[in-house]
């Protein structure tokens, strides 16, 4: 998957969907690369979903508000709650949380599952799609 594809509406955007963009950029240069360790592509992953659902809420939601939170999960969960996007949540909860230990475990330096975390993003990436699509309406 090519993720500045995705996010070309909103190259250089002056907001956090502009800020998904710029991470997305960093994520197929990493994929481009050799660099074995897959735990800067996570960070860099993590960090697109944090900006995009936090622009969804700031965008879509009634107060125009998100919470400080980290947690891909919890974003999920104030996406679905505080706006008119719906999914069955279930379904990517487990790997969003994978996601977010991930980038947690990258800004203190440990080594990751590469594997089980590609597995989250394979499932993930229908979650982005979905979000896409859902910010264009």
């Amino acid at each position: 998957m090519i993720y500045q594809e995705l996010f070309k509406d909103f190259e250089n955007t002056k907001n956090l969907s502009g800020k998904a963009w710029e991470h997305a950029v960093a994520i197929d240069l990493l994929n481009s690369s050799n660099i074995e360790d897959c735990s800067i592509h996570c960070f860099h992953y993590q960090q697109m979903f944090e900006c995009f659902f936090k622009h969804i809420l700031e965008t879509k939601s009634q107060f125009g508000s998100y919470s400080k939170s980290h947690k891909l999960n919890k974003l999920l969960e104030e996406v679905i709650g505080a706006t008119a996007f719906k999914t069955n949540k279930s379904k990517y909860r487990s790997d969003l949380i994978v996601i977010t230990v991930c980038a947690e475990e990258y800004r203190y330096n440990f080594d990751i599952d590469c594997q089980g975390y590609l597995d989250s993003v394979v499932i993930c990436n229908e979650l982005l799609k979905e979000l896409i699509s859902f910010e264009k309406q």
